[in-house]
């Protein structure tokens, strides 16, 4: 039996321990809700850029932070949020998953799974607003970053922690010679983000599709804001991608952004700072939109050695209009990029594909990002195929030409012909310096146009059983040597021979 008194005083301790815990929380209210945006009043202490919590566990992000109430921008569908409903504060600002959990996965730009391969089990998390590395952490950019294209090897050369966009119309390859620098990564220690923005799904599944088969998903994630999803998730798809990337940089790794398009981006913030009632500018723009893409285009880098060493190397795309790179964001992302790839829908209809404008194409690292062969067998390239072109336009008013200028304009035909390649044809860099080599000094001026890829095709198997020490003394040493070109031109002169002896007789 129990005593009363035993009784009391347990009770008297239990008083005595007990301790009141208020728990303070900072909630508003929606004044407004509509076409993704909710006006909230209360909310007093909230940071721009803060994730909130509607009723309905929809997530909006604070942007705008007024006198009188916050303008957020809602990730998700807006239909089950009503005037007068409850918002808390998270007190977190935007994070995503990040690391290996993701690689090979589909997911939107929260870092949800949109691939049916069940939730992402991510360790890490990384804020999708990041200052970027500065000057004192970076190193110059100077290891190459192939992409087994010929013309962008050889004249437009990309470096690991470079940002060069790949700028033309529709339809003119720009996303193609993005799938071909992902699935040239293979076995190159590079992890791959693809962040679509505004296309259509079909689309994206097509890229999917080819990465797959390709094997390259084993090293890919891809990131979608597809044109059905809200202007919030497609404004916020880029950064997340970025900070994807980041995760890699900072951890000594290296990592490649593609951000297809920024055009479709730059639409969506223009859509949600009208609708929050920001003032226009040009094009209806709002003032910051060249912060837009400044603040993401900067994150990528290499770091200093000291510091790990990692790179992210971003490869925005931008869409113009019949060719206009002098409208507002063309010239805004141009200059803060380190060069362009510009594709002309001109060459891409005469079937010079890729179609590189190699006169309004430039790379701003330029030969720094290039392997010693190169820059041996690619010096002049640039230089003779714009002069090419030009006299190709001039020989077109004069039929009366002198035998030096037929030469050139032969030779010029013969190169353009040997840098055509088709999609998912990457060429690795052993065989780009020898065709290259070939093609410079004249080895190809006196075979039929329509008899190049031909040559190349069986040149590069001729050195694969019976000059294999070539490729492979170029592919390790990434040099040029004396001894190296002497056997080149042995087996250029014996291959030659018998391509000659065969083709021209049949």
């Amino acid at each position: 039996m129990l005593k009363p008194e035993e009784v009391t005083s347990a009770i008297k301790s239990e008083i005595e321990k007990f301790k009141k815990k208020l728990r303070m929380e900072s909630v508003g209210y929606v004044l407004q809700v509509g076409d993704g945006i909710a006006r909230v009043y209360g909310l007093d202490e909230v940071m721009a850029g803060e994730l909130i919590q509607f009723s309905d566990d929809t997530y909006g992000i604070a942007l705008n932070l007024e006198t009188n109430n916050v303008g957020v921008v809602i990730l998700g569908r807006d239909e089950l949020i009503k005037e007068g409903s409850l918002v808390r504060r998270t007190e977190k600002i935007v994070q995503i998953p990040t690391g290996k959990a993701l690689v090979g996965r589909i997911v939107n730009p929260l870092g949800q799974p949109l691939d049916n391969k069940g939730p992402v089990a991510a360790k890490t998390f990384r804020p999708v607003e990041c200052i970027p590395p500065n000057v004192l952490k970076r190193q110059p950019v100077k290891e190459p970053l192939q992409t087994g294209i010929k013309a962008i090897d050889a004249m437009i050369p990309i470096g690991r922690g470079q940002r060069e966009l790949i700028i033309g119309d529709r339809q003119t390859g720009k996303t193609a010679i993005a799938i071909d620098t992902m699935v040239n990564q293979k076995g190159q220690n590079i992890n791959c983000i693809y962040v679509a923005i505004g296309q259509k799904l079909s689309s994206v599944v097509q890229v999917a599709k080819v990465l797959e088969a390709q094997g390259a998903m084993e090293y890919t994630t891809i990131v979608i804001a597809s044109s059905e999803d809200p202007a919030p998730l497609q404004f916020l798809a880029p950064y997340a991608g970025c900070a994807m990337g980041e995760e890699y940089l900072y951890n000594g790794q290296h990592a490649l952004c593609i951000y297809d398009d920024l055009s479709k981006h730059a639409q969506a913030y223009r859509q949600l700072s009208l609708l929050l009632q920001r003032p226009p500018g040009r094009e209806a723009y709002p003032g910051d939109v060249f912060y837009l893409h400044s603040r993401l285009l900067e994150r990528a880098a290499k770091v200093r050695d000291d510091l790990g060493g990692g790179s992210l190397t971003a490869l925005p795309i931008i869409e113009t209009q019949a060719g206009d790179v002098s409208s507002y964001i063309p010239t805004n992302v141009i200059s803060i990029t380190d060069g362009q790839i510009y594709l002309e829908s001109d060459l891409f209809y005469a079937g010079v594909r890729p179609a590189i404008n190699v006169g309004l194409s430039v790379s701003r690292v330029g030969g720094n990002a290039q392997t010693k062969v190169m820059k041996k067998v690619a010096g002049m390239l640039r230089l003779s195929l714009a002069q090419h072109r030009e006299l190709a336009a001039f020989s077109q008013l004069s039929a009366d030409l002198d035998q030096a200028t037929k030469d050139q304009l032969n030779h010029g035909e013969h190169m353009v012909e040997l840098l055509k390649q088709d999609i998912l044809s990457c060429v690795p860099l052993a065989q780009e310096a020898v065709m290259l080599y070939a093609g410079n000094n004249g080895y190809l001026d006196d075979v039929s146009l329509d008899l190049v890829k031909t040559f190349e095709t069986e040149f590069c198997d001729f050195l694969d059983r019976n000059y294999h020490v070539i490729t492979h003394d170029i592919a390790t040493k990434k040099d040029l040597t004396a001894e190296t070109e002497n056997r080149l031109k042995e087996a250029l002169a014996a291959f030659k021979r018998d391509f000659v002896a065969r083709h021209v007789r049949s």
